[in-house]
């Protein structure tokens, strides 16, 4: 018979312990970063750059959003922009392509929002 040794982290065997998804309490976009704060007490800040649709909103658009999901999620529906806290957390930035942003950007133009 062979016995694995499980290694301990605290006290607890690897296997007992659970991983919490990262959710959102509160939410700060500024002229050049995006702010989180977590409910773990952690504070994450990211380049605004990295979220396209969040650099070419207008300060009102970046200041309506809903943390959904139970703070797993962040939504802006001025700027139909959906986050992922998990994905701000490990540094993923916009998949948008160019083409898909161009083509947002111009029907803001038409409806009268104009880029920041």
């Amino acid at each position: 018979m062979v016995r694995l040794k499980m290694p301990t982290v605290f006290g607890m065997t690897a296997s007992a312990m659970e991983i919490e998804e990262a959710r959102a309490q509160g939410v700060a976009v500024e002229d050049d970063s995006l702010t989180v704060d977590l409910v773990d007490g952690r504070t994450v800040i990211v380049p605004l750059a990295w979220y396209a649709r969040l650099w070419h909103g207008t300060p009102e658009e970046r200041k309506n959003f809903e943390i959904i999901g139970d703070g797993t999620l962040i939504h802006w529906p001025d700027l139909d922009e959906d986050l992922s806290v998990s994905g701000i957390l490990v540094g993923r930035k916009s998949g948008e392509s160019q083409q898909s942003l161009k083509k947002w950007l111009e029907g803001r133009t038409k409806s009268g929002n104009q880029p920041a």
